[in-house]
């Protein structure tokens, strides 16, 4: 296996190993998916816990566990209503691959999840990660489970200089994952290498002194653990000047949906124009209210905030506009909301912020 560093000798692995586990009997968090190694459990969990933290999580997978206890529950779900419970935590696209996963294992597997990596690495959704994690938590294989804290783990103990952000390292990982991990309870170890990462193995700032096994890290010991990992920053988001429509008419609101691909996709939303060009404000908004059969009134501007995903960074103004009739009939991908409806809706935050905006300073969606 080419690591670019002298193997690790099983000396430090079994204590490493040992130390570890001890630690993490000692101190695991009292989390609601570790009740038990039930696999939608741990598959719900892991696929709620990608690019959010644990704090926040916890509520979003109580909730969501009260409203679909069972695999089957969630399959036979609406997929509006598991958008509904999966607001608020973002990255929709994961409550989408997971109902049609889950929707595969209610008909392929009879709503058992399949123990076999080969058929589980096929589910809508799962990678490498997601595979390895449910494998080894709720089946006890001795899978890799690398995710961002492991490999800052691994980083610091082996001293590896190679940028995380690469593909090429991640695989690298897991090659030493597999060398590391007991056939002993796999599960736990990997969740006490994420646990490490989380809690004490932390970016900036690691607590080495409380580290159960900075005995045998190199990186503690040649002193380094604040050079490592090694990752490449990431460009700034692109910056982009964005209008919100609250067109309404007869005191409801028009919505529209997203495009099934790209950012917020399929999402319903408040009518949206990015603007990438020069013209004026009104000028935009009358170009898309053409399309509607009556009149209509730009009222002004409601309220304007940012709002930054990981690549873009929205500029907002949400503009108030009045159509003189609603119109008879619409695309499927626009409806009229009144404020009883709207509340069956999952939004993005960005929406949902921009719609609580719109409550506050307008007569529209408030309760008659």
């Amino acid at each position: 296996m080419e690591t670019g560093k002298p193997l690790i000798s099983q000396e430090r692995i079994t204590a490493f190993q040992q130390d570890l586990l001890v630690w993490y009997q000692q101190n695991k968090r009292d989390l609601p998916w570790r009740k038990d190694q039930d696999p939608y459990k741990v598959w719900v969990s892991e696929i709620m816990l990608q690019q959010t933290k644990v704090a926040t999580v916890v509520p979003y997978f109580e909730r969501f566990m009260k409203k679909f206890p069972t695999l089957t529950d969630l399959a036979n779900a609406d997929e509006q209503e598991v958008l509904k419970q999966w607001e608020g935590l973002g990255y929709y696209s994961r409550a989408r691959n997971l109902h049609q996963a889950v929707q595969e294992v209610r008909d392929e597997y009879g709503s058992k999840v399949p123990d076999q990596p080969e058929k589980i690495e096929k589910l809508r959704g799962i990678g490498p990660y997601t595979k390895g994690a449910i494998l080894s938590i709720a089946f006890d294989q001795k899978q890799p489970a690398v995710d961002g804290n492991v490999m800052r783990v691994f980083s610091r103990w082996f001293e590896l200089y190679q940028d995380i952000a690469l593909p090429r390292t991640r695989v690298l990982m897991e090659q030493y994952a597999m060398e590391v991990i007991p056939e002993t309870n796999p599960g736990d170890f990997n969740q006490a290498l994420m646990e490490l990462g989380a809690t004490i193995c932390t970016p900036t700032s690691p607590s080495c002194l409380l580290c159960p096994v900075q005995h045998v890290c190199q990186a503690n010991q040649e002193g380094v653990q604040e050079d490592l990992p090694v990752k490449k920053k990431s460009k700034p988001p692109k910056e982009t000047e964005v209008l919100f429509l609250a067109i309404h008419a007869d005191g409801e609101i028009l919505l529209e949906k997203r495009p099934d691909t790209g950012l917020l996709a399929g999402l319903w939303s408040l009518p949206t124009i990015e603007k990438t060009s020069e013209p004026f404000v009104d000028e935009l908004i009358q170009e898309y209210c053409q399309g509607f059969p009556s009149s209509f009134t730009i009222k002004g501007e409601i309220t304007n905030f940012e709002h930054i995903f990981s690549h873009r960074h929205w500029k907002i103004k949400v503009i108030e506009v009045e159509l003189a009739d609603k119109p008879n009939s619409l695309a499927d991908s626009y409806q009229f909301c009144s404020h009883h409806s709207i509340q069956q809706i999952a939004f993005a935050n960005v929406y949902a912020k921009a719609i609580q905006q719109i409550k506050a300073n307008t007569g529209l969606l408030l309760v008659p």
